[in-house]
């Protein structure tokens, strides 16, 4: 094995450890991301489906007056 010069054969297990650590962080951010992503189109859909049952109760109110006429 060769090294450059300043460079130590103890240096490469600090650097797996560095190597390794940097993947776990990206790893957190990724899974924090896609569960971030997940809740706010859950939040979405909720929203979406309150919206329908809010408008297919006013069009049950709509038909239930306009029999009573």
């Amino acid at each position: 094995m060769v090294f450059a010069p300043g460079e130590k054969p103890g240096n490469e297990p600090e650097e797996v450890q560095l190597q390794n650590a940097s993947k776990q962080i990206v790893q957190n951010a990724i899974l924090q991301a896609v569960r971030q992503v997940s809740q706010e189109s859950q939040h979405r859909e909720e929203r979406i489906s309150d919206s329908r049952n809010h408008i297919q109760l006013g069009v049950g109110e709509l038909t239930k007056k306009h029999e009573k006429k």
